[in-house]
């Protein structure tokens, strides 16, 4: 595919200025605002709901698994695209699927119907456009701004995606209280729409993808094994997300909020939305830190410190009965996992050539979605078997376990110091 021509880049003060002066950046991350708005109020409903009809934990483990088993099917084409063809049109493209997803959980709660294996159909679909959204949207930042503000642009991102998860489940929960399902998805599809719209005015400056043909002539499985085999020979991109993998797939509780709102708690739609929106309060205010103070000494260790903080504080959260309790807790867990991903999508971000980022970004993704999705079918089946706060405590055990060895099996990430160490170690044989 050959190499877009790039826009003239930016004076020198543009590139000095903060990331929001950049209008680029501005429009970009309004639009994921718009779009995570939407999913996570989505997220909410599709939970309550489920729960609601079915009074079956394992019923939100089927929420998660499926959503999964598609974003692990569209694996290879969804990163291969996203190196191939424009991000932002793939992008585009997969935000407007998203809302033909929430125009049909609205045409679902419109007939009243009460058959679930409908609304995990849709779910299905929405994992299609998840599995291409997800390497087109961690590839294109990098496209928007300059090398010199990657570090505070993705501090700056993550925090506004915070900010819009914080108000997005508590007015999930109130708008399923006024209108249910019909209104709720209805503002879910509006506002991917809105979104898909203002992306499609965003500029791609820094586009550098690779210019020479070999590519053109190799399979889609050859390009593929490429970027597995770039990830294999950096210790540190493979231990960062198998990190987040196993971490977030053994003791996330998040799917487990609707049961813990129902049974334990006892405080109701509108209380699962709080519950919901406390983890992200605790990601914004780790976000406002990081915006203006990035890490940037001693980051292995500072990420392993924030997995740990992560499962001491889910700890807490299955063994609370109070609701306030619970709510802090939840904060805590959420500054935390601020921390850890901001490091991580850095260090993927400075350890990978832009040609390769949509391939490492989807395997990077599936990652993601397994801790996230499949992590849900593994808290409901084990809520399941062996009731909600077992299952919660036992996750958050496995969490410290996990963090405990990834520290003795990836030695060169746990001593990596800064951001920009990850392009000089490469194999791994400094360590």
């Amino acid at each position: 595919m050959p190499s877009p021509s790039p826009s003239p880049e930016p004076a020198p003060n543009a590139r000095a200025a903060a990331p929001l002066r950049d209008p680029a950046f501005l429009s970009f991350v309004l639009a994921r605002m718009l779009t995570m708005f939407a999913q996570q109020m989505q997220a909410v409903v599709v939970a309550w709901q489920v729960y609601d009809i079915t009074r079956d934990p394992l019923s939100l483990a089927y929420v998660g698994l499926a959503q999964f088993l598609p974003m692990m099917g569209l694996l290879i084409p969804a990163g291969d695209l996203s190196d191939r063809m424009s991000r932002k049109r793939l992008l585009t493209i997969s935000w407007l699927l998203a809302s033909v997803c929430s125009g049909l959980l609205w045409l679902l709660s419109q007939s009243g119907m009460h058959d679930v294996n409908w609304i995990y159909a849709v779910l299905v679909l929405f994992g299609c456009s998840r599995a291409f959204s997800g390497p087109a949207l961690q590839s294109l930042l990098p496209q928007i701004v300059a090398r010199e503000q990657l570090a505070k642009a993705l501090a700056t991102n993550s925090m506004l995606m915070r900010i819009s998860a914080i108000a997005a489940p508590v007015l999930g929960g109130l708008l399923y209280a006024l209108g249910g399902g019909v209104l709720t998805y209805a503002v879910c599809g509006i506002s991917l729409i809105l979104g898909a719209a203002l992306l499609s005015q965003v500029p791609v400056r820094f586009a550098k993808l690779k210019a020479p043909s070999a590519d053109d002539q190799s399979t889609m499985w050859q390009r593929f094994a490429e970027g597995l085999r770039f990830m294999r020979t950096r210790p540190i991109i493979l231990g960062t997300i198998s990190l987040d993998l196993f971490a977030v797939l053994l003791g996330g509780v998040i799917a487990l909020l609707p049961v813990y709102a129902h049974e334990v708690l006892k405080v109701g739609p509108q209380g699962l939305g709080l519950l919901r929106s406390s983890m992200a309060v605790g990601e914004v205010c780790m976000g406002l830190w990081l915006a203006s103070r990035p890490i940037n000494r001693s980051v292995g260790k500072v990420m392993f410190a924030a997995v740990a903080v992560f499962g001491l504080a889910n700890l807490v959260f299955s063994l609370s009965h109070w609701f306030v309790l619970s709510m802090l807790a939840l904060a805590v867990a959420g500054a935390a996992d601020m921390v850890s991903v901001y490091i991580r999508s850095a260090l993927v971000q400075f350890s990978t050539p832009d040609h390769m980022r949509g391939r490492v970004n989807a395997v990077n993704m599936l990652f993601i979605g397994s801790s996230n999705e499949l992590g849900e079918f593994r808290a409901g089946s084990s809520a399941s078997w062996f009731g909600v706060v077992p299952a919660a405590i036992l996750g958050s055990l496995c969490t410290l376990g996990v963090v405990g060895a990834w520290m003795t099996l990836f030695k060169p990430l746990r001593d990596v110091d800064t951001l920009e160490d990850t392009a000089r170690v490469g194999t791994g044989k400094e360590s």
